[in-house]
């Protein structure tokens, strides 16, 4: 049975990709900090050499957006280095690695998706620590596998979903950007998609999203449709008015015709993956769904 060393095993994703590595693999999960710093060298090649993974996947990140402005040493420690570090493990040994990536490292200038070929830009420090991951990877490990994804919720950690229904719950009305355009992403369809992606010989950088767009007032909007809330009032804002710390690309969206060729199937629409999470979300809170 394949070893498989999954490292951010205690995060949003990676609590979802454990449970589905376990059973067809032996799974070495590593759930945070104290379990390994990925920001040290030397702690991550001792971990390496007594654990002997045969695949490592690093799911672990700094993802607080606007955080990362405040502390681009930690971003870049954490997204940047971190990854590095595995990656030279794993060329140590002759280990396979895939990194976790996402949709900020592109500016969102873009007519159209962005495919793996287009040239990156960020233009948030979350954005420059995680390209800087990639680069990290790509230079030291030759047997990589990057993965990009986008606007990613799921059980287990924050995530937009959540935060328009508490708003919802508590009778607010809503005020939610529209010039933001991607893909939300479901996590079980990303980590589906991540473990035919491990079975494969993919190499280099992959796309992988829920198929279709919106904006994320669409996407609001949806969110309440779907959960008996369509009352409630959503005004479209621009982006300028929120005046966060971190800017956010206006076109995200991912082009996952390589995931396809890869495969031979796409992932999913988005609002096909969002009825999914909002049912699996009344069974958790065990009531009947407002539908």
């Amino acid at each position: 049975m394949k070893r498989i060393a999954l490292v951010g095993a205690g995060g949003m994703l990676g609590r979802d990709l454990l449970d589905r590595l376990e059973g067809s693999f032996a799974c070495l999960p590593i759930a945070g900090k104290k379990d390994l710093d990925i920001t040290d060298a030397e702690q991550v090649f001792e971990w390496m050499e007594g654990c002997r993974p045969e695949v490592v996947i690093n799911a672990a990140a700094y993802t607080d957006v606007d955080g990362c402005e405040s502390h681009p040493e930690r971003a870049m420690a954490v997204n940047g280095e971190g990854p590095g570090n595995l990656a030279a493990g794993c060329a140590r040994l002759g280990v396979r690695m895939i990194q976790i990536s996402t949709d900020f490292v592109f500016d969102g200038n873009r007519d159209g998706a962005y495919d793996e070929k287009d040239t990156p830009a960020p233009l948030s420090v979350y954005g420059v620590s995680k390209l800087a991951g990639e680069e990290r990877v790509a230079r030291n490990l030759e047997d990589h596998l990057i993965v990009r994804t986008s606007w990613l919720y799921g059980v287990g950690g924050r995530n937009f979903v959540e935060a328009i229904l508490a708003q919802a719950e508590k009778g607010e009305s809503l005020r939610v950007v529209q010039d933001q355009t991607g893909a939300p992403t479901y996590v079980p369809d990303l980590s589906r998609a991540l473990l035919r992606l491990l079975v494969s010989d993919a190499r280099g950088i992959v796309h992988v999203s829920n198929s279709g767009c919106c904006s994320w007032y669409d996407f609001a909007r949806r969110i309440l449709e779907f959960s008996g809330y369509a009352h409630v009032p959503v005004e479209p804002i621009a982006s300028r008015t929120l005046n966060r710390p971190a800017r956010r690309p206006a076109n995200s969206l991912l082009s996952c015709e390589r995931y396809r060729q890869l495969t031979g199937e796409g992932l999913r629409p988005w609002d096909a993956g969002l009825r999914d999470y909002l049912k699996e979300r009344v069974k958790r809170h065990g009531s009947e769904g407002r539908e």
